[in-house]
Parts: C-alpha cells; structure tokens; sequence
C-alpha cells in the first residue's frame, strides 16, 4: 500500500511540475534556460526534464509546442497553425535570404558550432556578408569562442531558427543529403 502511496504522490508531484512548467513558460513567453528553470521551479535536472518531456506530449495535437534548443526551453504556436495565426496577426514578411545565405546556414545547422574561416573553407568564398545577415536576423548567433590563435568566433543556430523552420529542437532536421565529400 505505502508504494501505491508513494507513486501517486509522484505522478501528482510530475503532473504538477509539468503544470509549473507550462505556466512559466507561457508566462515568460521567451526561450528559458533548463538552469533557469531549476531556479525558479526550484527542482532537480533529471525532474525538468522529465516534466519537459511530459509537456512535450500533452501538447501533441494542440495549438502549442514546446520548443528545445540546447538547453533553452520555450513554448510556441504549433506551426500546423502558422496560417491561422498569420492571419490574425498579419505581420510583416520577413526578407527572404538569398541562396548563399541558405547555404551558410544549412552548414551551420548541421555541423554547429562552427568558425567563420570553417564556413568559408566548406563553401569556398567570403562569408562575412551573410554571416552578418544572418546574425541581424536573428538566425545565428555567436556561441563561443574557438581556443585558437586570434580566439574566432563560433557560430550556431538559434531559437527563432527553429521556430521559422517549425522544429522543436535541432535533432528534427532531416538528414543531410549524401555527397562525394562527407568530412567534417
């Protein structure tokens, strides 16, 4: 009897911190850190994140998501409803980006973090243009600094990255496609 006792106290103890955890994120309406979070809800790692796993699936099938990136948590519209929400909002369009900047950013989101002079040996030319594009956008940001002579900036992927392609975190993104040269 004392462990049926002790794993409903659980269950309502994980029911209520998923519950927690959904209001502070829908509260802050921001990307929030795992360590924030163990702050504010005053709870251990390994009970975040299971309470994180379990607002993932109770949000299948309805208006938001919860959104992973790194160790940042944030809930967002599903974008299965990108089009409702569009419409009631009628924000502005976003500029597109031009191929080269497609590019780039593939090659960030795929191999993370990475150095400027790393991009531009995979790609072949200057990239310092739409490095600087992309990071004014919001879509990469810089996430360290390389042990190495001159200490140059590492780049990776964003949040606002995942929300425009409607991911919950980086392990989403398809494969890469195979090709003649597959180093690192």
């Amino acid at each position: 009897m004392s462990s049926m006792v002790e794993s409903a106290t659980q269950v309502r103890d994980t029911a209520g911190l998923t519950a927690a955890l959904e209001a502070v994120l829908f509260t802050l309406n921001r990307p929030v850190t795992v360590l924030e979070l163990q702050d504010i809800l005053q709870s251990t790692l390994p009970d975040i994140e299971a309470a994180a796993v379990s607002l993932g699936q109770a949000l299948t099938g309805r208006g938001l998501f919860l959104q992973r990136h790194q160790d940042q948590l944030q809930l967002v519209t599903d974008p299965a409803q990108a089009d409702v929400v569009r419409r009631v909002l009628r924000p502005e369009y976003p500029s597109r980006l031009s191929p080269a900047a497609y590019e780039t950013l593939a090659i960030i989101a795929y191999r993370q973090p990475l150095t400027r002079a790393r991009i531009e040996e995979i790609r072949g030319v200057n990239c310092e243009a739409v490095l600087e594009s992309l990071e004014e956008k919001g879509l990469i940001e810089e996430t360290g600094r390389l042990d190495a002579p001159g200490t140059p900036r590492l780049f990776g992927t964003t949040m606002k990255f995942l929300q425009i392609l409607g991911l919950s975190s980086l392990d989403e993104l398809p494969p890469p496609p195979q090709s003649a040269s597959t180093s690192s």
